[in-house]
């Protein structure tokens, strides 16, 4: 039987830091093992904490601002600190735009670890 695949959190931090690097905001990830990745210069004003590999594998696969709220009504996904501070966030990363090769590419860098 085949197992069910678990990126490691150091190989999700790299598909983080990739997909979400250009963003200038304070905000961070936290992944399942207490791992956060930030982005921007200063203190991050939110966190967005991924409770399980699986969750993330699915936030890989649809990165649609509709996947991510089905992900927080089922706890997968908590949010922490300031959410207003979150709309400018939620805005660039509306406009991200990964075409299926790009997200081949990332998929796979996940399961090299």
């Amino acid at each position: 039987m085949i197992g069910t695949f678990h990126p490691s959190p150091a190989a999700a931090a790299r598909v983080l830091r990739e997909v979400f690097g250009h963003i200038q905001a304070p905000f961070a990830f936290r992944l399942w093992d207490g791992r956060e990745v930030r982005f921007g210069s200063d203190r991050p004003a939110w966190i967005a904490v991924i409770k399980t590999p699986e969750t993330f594998l699915r936030l890989v696969r649809d990165p649609s601002p509709n996947n991510f709220a089905e992900a927080y009504v089922r706890s997968e996904v908590d949010l922490e600190g300031d959410l207003f501070a979150a709309m400018p966030v939620a805005n660039a990363v509306e406009e991200i735009r990964l075409s299926p090769w790009r997200k081949l590419r990332l998929l796979l860098s996940l399961w090299r670890g």
